[in-house]
């Protein structure tokens, strides 16, 4: 039987436990996550935590709705025992009627009149295999551009901190983004700050001859994956192929591991482009829309 739990309802060892059970499970359900980067956050959990379903809303002009927040790729249904696939639309059937707006990425498509459903692309690599074979699926262009980082002698750096790597995206790329709010880069130098202290996560990156910082990868550490969440490059980095390098020194450092590499995704063909070169295979996920806001306020998202 499925319940809706509210944000202080919600029992968070039995949550995460379930997610626990899940192998090689993203990190963007768990309570710790969803605390930091979608406060407030709500719930539908079916017989007794076996299957979760985390709800990432927010309200405003006094109507509720659901968003999911940058930087967080996606969430959906999760259970140990029972086929999300399945479940998942058991849940969408139960949802609230006073969610007035919903958009809301999730790992599993649904079946639906009532939804707009748009997929959209993961990309993620097993590294369980040597090294010396998965370099063999890297593309031509990646292996050229690994040998052209290493000429320039990149030297990883593991002390870089929050602050610095979002001052670095904020210069840079971030500069031209609509949308990203203060709130949200505060949120990412928490969620950085925590991963970094309870060692489920850390920042490695490069720096130049001068000590500055030219390229930055945050990684988010679960049981059996290694989530690329927050990514910066620079014009100096791009020219020197750093971000080729880096990853290439991830999947070295883990082939022979039961580990997922998730690059986590992206709709820019560029980055895409960067992510299969690595021989990543693409995972769809899905949005899934619906707007039932009464006509002078549709354009809240």
């Amino acid at each position: 039987m499925i319940s809706y739990l509210h944000h202080d309802e919600i029992d968070r060892e039995r949550w995460d436990n379930c997610l626990n059970y899940l192998p090689r499970v993203r990190p963007y359900a768990f309570s710790w996550y969803l605390d930091i980067m979608a406060p407030g956050w709500e719930a539908m959990v079916d017989d007794d935590y076996d299957a979760i379903f985390p709800i990432p809303c927010s309200s405003k002009f006094g109507i509720r709705y659901i968003a999911t927040p940058i930087f967080l790729q996606q969430l959906g249904a999760f259970s140990p025992d029972k086929n999300p696939y399945g479940v998942i639309n058991d849940f969408f059937d139960y949802m609230p009627e006073f969610y007035r707006f919903i958009d809301l990425a999730t790992g599993q498509d649904i079946v639906s009149d009532d939804y707009r459903v748009t997929a959209r692309s993961n990309y993620e690599l097993d590294l369980s295999r040597p090294y010396e074979i998965l370099r063999k699926n890297f593309t031509p262009h990646c292996v050229r551009n690994i040998e052209k980082a290493i000429k320039n002698s990149p030297a990883i750096d593991n002390d870089i901190t929050p602050s610095e790597l979002i001052a670095l995206f904020r210069s840079n790329r971030g500069a031209s983004i609509k949308g990203i709010k203060q709130r949200d880069y505060d949120r990412l130098e928490k969620l950085m700050s925590f991963c970094l202290i309870n060692g489920r996560g850390r920042i490695i990156g490069v720096r130049s001859s001068g000590k500055q910082v030219i390229y930055g990868n945050f990684l988010v550490e679960t049981s059996g994956r290694i989530t690329m969440l927050f990514v910066v490059n620079t014009s100096v980095s791009r020219n020197k192929r750093t971000g080729y390098y880096v990853v290439n020194e991830i999947i070295r450092n883990y082939a022979e591991t039961d580990t997922i590499l998730d690059f986590a995704g992206s709709s820019l063909p560029p980055v895409a482009s960067f992510m299969e070169s690595f021989g990543s295979v693409k995972v769809p996920f899905y949005r899934i829309y619906r707007n039932r806001l009464p006509f002078f306020i549709r354009f809240l998202k």
